[in-house]
């Protein structure tokens, strides 16, 4: 078994180095990710007369008499910000404003080749929690929605609480929502495998930052019982005397309605007899013991999402009992990865022109999701789609636009079908024109 142990880490230490090598090389070639180009027709340089001035001043007059034709006259209505202010990048924590453009740049190019939507990276040089809520409030002219990425705890909280308050457009927290959405998809398939009741199962909750939070209020939402949470950070559990988590009103909250047995501990406590533990803490490997599994329920499920290397290696946790191994990492099997929430998602809030985006639309988002893979497709090492699996998006989009219909949040009042068939026209045409730009050599191949 050490041997295994040996060739697996060897081998996926060349696979990991390899994304970082490419990415340096590639960056400086493309210089950047994504670009504006023309949707409008221009024939001859006479055209501008029409798409600028003077012909432009009509459809200005006719916005400023009635301003909700700005999502009918300009690219408003599909357009997101991608706002951070680089304090809490990937594994890589406060690296300031210019070294989080790469990673926003990323984002904008998912989303719009996944969703079709046109993103734009948004990096704040301010760490200040008032000056961020005020430059998202004065940049929603321009904007159809707003993708809050890589903000530090615990401001990304009430960041994202108050702009969703006093936005009119919608406002999400992708390390939040987005991460939530997608480990529920993956819970819901997980337990189908190993057939388990969603009401009575214990849930370890190993780190207790903005991710796990809002994953806990999600599984409560969807039916888990709050005292059958156990959460733990780097303190220890979350326990009725935990006050030094009085001052965030979402972590407290999580104190007070879980862990109802009052277990003291660590993450190994927290862990004893649990069916399920989804950890995002600290970068492993070791974070999480096998002998932790060990004692575990019978037939544990275990989600270890940690970046860029997981809380316990995959093959460790299988050794150690568990049935169902997911992580963040595309080499390995059951990839928990938010590019299968947030493009759909949001091409469906755009596309009714929701003003929010609520809790119960997430739920709905997941479970769409998680009815992508047929219930006699599900198998312990296939809980969730990849992203490859296109149609996934549309269906995202459809199920959250109707589910904000329902809500009566949603300007746009249209069908499941009149939704995904949008969507699907949409996501079809941005892949398609990316594709055509490769070849016709206007996206250039550079040499590995």
């Amino acid at each position: 078994m050490k041997k295994r142990a040996k060739i697996d880490k060897f081998e996926l230490l060349k696979t990991a180095q390899e994304p970082a090598r490419l990415a340096r090389k590639l960056h400086p070639f493309y210089r950047g990710k994504v670009e504006i180009i023309p949707k409008c027709r221009v024939k001859t340089l006479n055209d501008f007369s029409i798409w600028y001035s003077p012909g432009v001043a009509a459809v200005c007059t006719d916005i400023s008499k009635s301003p909700k034709l700005v999502y009918e006259y300009t690219n408003k209505w599909n357009t997101v910000g991608v706002v951070s202010d680089g304090t809490r990048v990937l594994g890589l924590g406060d690296i300031g404003p210019e070294a989080c453009l790469p990673v926003m740049e990323g984002k904008a190019l998912l989303y719009k080749y996944l969703g079709g939507v046109d993103a734009f990276p948004i990096c704040l040089d301010t760490k200040d929690e008032k000056e961020i809520i005020q430059t998202v409030k004065i940049l929603q002219p321009s904007l159809g929605g707003v993708n809050l990425e890589d903000i530090s705890q615990p401001k990304c909280f009430s960041v994202l609480n108050t702009l969703k308050k006093e936005c009119k457009i919608p406002v999400w927290h992708d390390d939040q929502q987005g991460t939530a959405l997608v480990i529920l998809a993956g819970f819901i398939n997980a337990l189908k495998v190993v057939g388990k009741k969603v009401n009575k199962i214990k849930i370890a909750m190993i780190g207790a930052g903005a991710a796990n939070v809002c994953i806990s209020k999600f599984l409560i939402l969807y039916g888990v019982n709050p005292a059958n949470i156990v959460m733990a950070d780097v303190k220890g559990t979350l326990h009725k005397d935990r006050y030094d988590l009085k001052p965030c009103k979402e972590q407290w909250n999580m104190v007070s309605i879980t862990n109802v047995e009052n277990i003291r501990g660590g993450a190994k406590e927290a862990m004893e007899n649990a069916d399920v533990v989804i950890a995002l803490s600290a970068s492993g490997p070791g974070i999480i013991k096998k002998e932790w599994i060990k004692s575990m329920a019978k037939n544990p499920i275990v989600f270890t999402c940690a970046n860029p290397t997981p809380e316990i290696w995959p093959w460790e946790a299988k050794d150690a009992g568990a049935v169902v191994v997911a992580t963040g990492r595309s080499d390995f099997k059951n990839q928990v990865n938010n590019s299968l929430g947030f493009p759909g998602v949001f091409r469906g809030v755009l596309d009714v022109r929701a003003s929010i985006i609520t809790d119960a639309m997430c739920i709905t988002a997941a479970i769409e999701l998680a009815s992508c893979v047929p219930d006699n497709k599900i198998k312990s090492d296939k809980i969730l789609p990849t992203m490859n699996d296109w149609e996934i998006f549309p269906k995202i989009a459809a199920a959250i636009g109707v589910k904000a219909v329902k809500e009566r949040v949603a300007e746009k009042k249209m069908s499941y079908d009149k939704i995904y068939n949008t969507a699907k026209d949409i996501i079809k045409r941005s892949r398609a024109i990316t594709e055509n730009l490769m070849k016709k050599g206007y996206i250039k191949k550079c040499v590995k």
